[in-house]
């Protein structure tokens, strides 16, 4: 009777294990798609005062609603000589911040008139403070940390795209 009990039990634990194994879900690995770069232009900064050229760039486009809410977010880097031109209906003061964007970044605040009004240099990834323009901006674009200065850019220089 014992032995019998004792088969029962190794039975009762073997079948719990083997239920407790089956029950278990299986890990998954979820990975995020990257975004990618896609050109949609080429920009290039001009110095006012001589006009002369200081650098071109390819450019995506971001005018949509989602576009622009998503700007540069989820993307582990891009290139040097890219960037993303927002471009809104009006001009007014405008806003961003670094929710969910991965790479720092340069913000160039652009007026109507195509001018830089202002910066905000070295964006921290993840940040969500608030970065203002000084100025009223119709455009926005943004390019790697550090490059606003690498390429001497100056309030009052013009950009041009097309």
């Amino acid at each position: 009777m014992r032995r019998f009990q004792s088969l029962v039990l190794l039975l009762g634990i073997l079948s719990m294990s083997l239920l407790s194994i089956s029950c278990k879900k299986e890990k998954q690995n979820i990975k995020q798609t990257e975004v990618t770069f896609t050109k949609e232009g080429e920009l290039s900064i001009f110095d006012t005062k001589s006009d002369t050229l200081k650098v071109n760039l390819d450019i995506e486009i971001a005018d949509t609603d989602f576009d622009i809410q998503t700007g540069l977010m989820y993307r582990d880097h891009m290139g040097t000589k890219r960037g993303m031109l927002f471009v809104f209906e009006d001009e007014d003061q405008r806003f961003f911040y670094m929710k969910n964007t991965r790479i720092p970044l340069d913000i160039i605040y652009i007026n109507a008139n195509r001018a830089i009004v202002s910066f905000q240099k070295n964006a921290t990834p993840f940040d969500e403070t608030s970065l203002p323009s000084s100025l009223p901006a119709k455009y926005v674009l943004e390019i790697n940390a550090g490059l606003a200065d690498t390429w001497n850019l100056k309030v009052g220089d013009s950009i041009s795209w097309n």
